[in-house]
């Protein structure tokens, strides 16, 4: 299975346009999908985006409510009812709506960051402090899952 991985920076053209990183245009060209699916990400000021593997995330998700439930009302209202799908022209840009830039803080460089089935656009300067967050609370577990090992067992 192909995944979304590692971050790039890019520049927004002067007329506000993007290439999408080729490694991940190659991810959506395996996975079937010509453009990529949008949404403001919904615990962070970054985008999410990708192709049918996100669209089956967010189905599976939903699929756990009763379709008739507020909870899968306030989810789908969140995932499909502020999205859009964007296509790529013939060099791997897209134009990124400015409803969602503006969601997203993003202006002259986005930063595109793998999470497998998914990747993120960011501010790249908030993209930057999320990162750092990020990193000090992987090496909190990591540490509490230390402290959990058998006696006698190597950390690792």
């Amino acid at each position: 299975m192909d995944l979304f991985v590692s971050h790039v920076t890019m520049r927004l053209d002067a007329k506000g346009r993007v290439s999408i990183p080729a490694s991940f245009r190659a991810v959506l060209a395996k996975d079937g999908y010509e453009g990529i699916y949008l949404h403001p990400s919904l615990d962070r000021p970054a985008l999410d985006a990708g192709g049918h593997a996100l669209i089956h995330e967010i189905e599976a998700l939903l699929s756990q409510y009763d379709p008739f439930s507020d909870a899968w009302e306030v989810f789908s209202t969140a995932l499909h009812g502020e999205s859009e799908q964007v296509k790529m022209d013939g060099e791997g840009r897209v134009q990124l709506p400015e409803r969602l830039k503006t969601s997203a803080f993003i202006k002259d460089e986005a930063t595109f960051v793998g999470l497998g089935h998914k990747f993120q656009i960011w501010e790249p300067q908030r993209f930057a402090a999320h990162r750092s967050e990020a990193t000090e609370k992987v090496r909190a577990f990591r540490r509490e899952l230390g402290s959990r090992s058998p006696s006698g067992a190597r950390d690792r």
